[in-house]
């Protein structure tokens, strides 16, 4: 008979053999490796889920791709005799055990959602990797100590289609604050049915929290989207701290007209105080004011060749490693918005959609994933993340740590994204031999 895709109860089958073979990482002889096959097969089935026909992945937050992909992962979970499980925040928990046990946890994973056409690796790699640990130390029969492990797969990390970026990773890290009570969609799709169909229940989202004693602690495994492993021929990247990001929406609405018949000193359009935006936010950097800023979604209504546009919608993504520069770049655009309404005549309004800030990684585990890297004859180099991570925000509640692999080209959230099968085992060896390590430390 065969299980529901989700199950809660007790653990009902002893861990399982595979017959595929376990591809040996670089390290010493006869020390329990990752099953390299098998990871790659589950990323490339993850990769069929979703496929955009413009050639990449769309699988946002709380869609019916996501929650594909979900099931997906519970089921090979499952196979393995392992326990999988949605918690309220709409998080996928797996384990060998019940979780939460009577032991801490340490909790290894990332997220399965994508941007929109975005890559196949981004944060897939880290659930999958994390998957392939597990199932390796429940085959092996190994122990880890005083601490569970348990993989988990965050809800809503990109924000593509609800702009609660790090949804699950805020739940269950306990900052319930920050997060909306009834939040929506981008066009104002309520995330409750969403939610729920994923598997979770906002009225009881507390429960979806941990207490910092229930934690031993987080590790992510993460393609670098970056030049920097690949550039310099590094195998493994750990990373020494994580840049916060604010991302702002700002709303611009004027009056929309005749575009033969409304004299140009008469108009109110919202259109050029937009363009001067996405000019100001791209010049931010270069003042050395944050380290990056993106206008990465902007939508105009009602987009019509012959007409004035009454409305436009933008983004501001501002992200830096230092908090007091960051607060100062989301300082300086709410102004810059400010002038733009009394200047053009308009009606703008600057709204904050999410926003982390930046952090350090726990430099004990830095160095357990240095060690790791050494024992696998792997070389490794620190250096600080560009993008958001889960990873940040659980660095608030608990030791908390990152392992990147090399980006092929250094490109992601795009179609193009890839890293080649032998840094995607490595990188799933390293993070085996972390966990390795801590326990018997």
């Amino acid at each position: 008979m065969t299980r529901p895709p989700f199950v809660t109860a007790s653990h009902v089958a002893a861990p399982i053999a595979t017959s595929t073979p376990v591809v040996p990482g670089p390290g010493a002889p006869g020390e329990p490796e990752v099953n390299g096959p098998r990871l790659l097969e589950l990323l490339r089935d993850l990769a069929a889920i979703g496929r955009d026909p413009a050639g990449g992945i769309t699988r946002p937050g709380f869609s019916a791709a996501l929650v594909e992909a979900t099931t997906a992962v519970a089921a090979a979970a499952q196979e393995a005799g392992l326990i999988a499980r949605i918690d309220a925040a709409g998080n996928l928990l797996v384990s060998r055990n019940p979780v939460p046990a009577d032991r801490p946890v340490l909790l290894i994973g990332s997220h399965l959602d994508t941007v929109v056409n975005g890559g196949w690796l981004d944060g897939a790699y880290g659930v999958a990797a994390g998957l392939e640990v597990l199932r390796t130390l429940a085959e092996h029969r190994i122990g880890t100590g005083g601490f569970e492990v348990a993989v988990v797969a965050f809800a809503n990390e990109e924000g593509a289609l609800f702009p609660q970026a790090f949804w699950g990773s805020l739940a269950l890290a306990g900052h319930l604050n920050a997060l909306p009570a009834d939040p929506t969609g981008y066009h104002g799709q309520p995330l409750r049915p969403a939610l729920a169909a994923a598997g979770g229940d906002l009225d009881a989202l507390p429960q979806a929290s941990w207490r910092a004693s229930q934690l031993v602690g987080y590790l992510e495994m993460h393609i670098e989207q970056g030049p920097v492993l690949t550039g310099d021929g590094v195998a493994i990247g750990v990373v020494d701290a994580i840049v916060g990001r604010t991302l702002l929406q700002a709303e611009l609405t004027g009056v929309a007209g005749h575009a033969g018949t409304t004299p140009m000193n008469r108009r109110h359009d919202p259109l050029p105080a937009a363009a001067e935006l996405v000019l100001f936010t791209a010049a931010l950097p270069s003042g050395q004011h944050c380290q990056v800023a993106t206008v990465g979604r902007l939508e105009v209504t009602p987009n019509s060749a012959n007409t004035i546009a009454g409305t436009v919608r933008m983004t501001v993504d501002l992200r830096d490693a230092d908090p007091g520069r960051l607060d100062n770049a989301e300082r300086q655009t709410r102004t810059f918005t400010d002038d733009l309404a009394h200047r053009h005549g308009l009606n703008v309004t600057c709204t904050r959609l999410a926003a982390s800030r930046p952090a350090r990684m726990d430099p004990g585990l830095q160095d357990q994933i240095a060690a790791a890297a050494a024992d696998a004859g792997l070389s490794h180099l620190r250096l600080t993340s560009g993008a958001g991570h889960d990873a940040q925000i659980m660095a608030t509640r608990t030791p908390t740590a990152m392992i990147f692999v090399p980006s092929v080209g250094g490109v992601s959230h795009v179609p193009d994204e890839n890293t080649d099968d032998d840094d995607l085992i490595h990188g799933a060896c390293v993070l085996l031999r972390t966990v390795r390590r801590l326990a018997a430390r």
